[in-house]
């Protein structure tokens, strides 16, 4: 019964619960980063590429004679820019509160 307990304990500890509904959050924000970029920024921005290259989808962009599809790379590299820009400013602004908090504490 030990172990049952130290879970429950563990469980139910705030940090577990921040963390959970960081990973519920996070989840949605990937989401909506996910379809602006393939929605939004990626064909505003490889439109030209795909006229260029006589093509109607991203997934067409691929290296000649390859299976190595760029287009799908370069759409993900842009969200993961996105979600890092978007998480260090926010971590950026929680660390400025935090420090503000610890001045007044002194």
């Amino acid at each position: 019964m030990g172990i049952i307990k130290e879970f429950r304990e563990f469980a139910i500890k705030g940090n577990v619960i921040d963390l959970a509904v960081g990973v519920v959050i996070g989840a949605a924000f990937g989401k909506i980063v996910s379809s602006l970029v393939d929605d939004v920024i990626t064909p505003a921005i490889l439109t030209p590429a795909l006229t260029a290259a006589n093509l109607t989808e991203l997934n067409q962009l691929v290296i000649p004679g390859t299976a190595i599809k760029y287009g799908n790379f370069l759409s993900e590299v842009l969200a993961f820019v996105i979600v890092a820009f978007v998480l260090f400013i926010l971590i950026k602004g929680v660390n400025r509160i935090n420090k503000r908090i610890k001045k007044q504490r002194l």
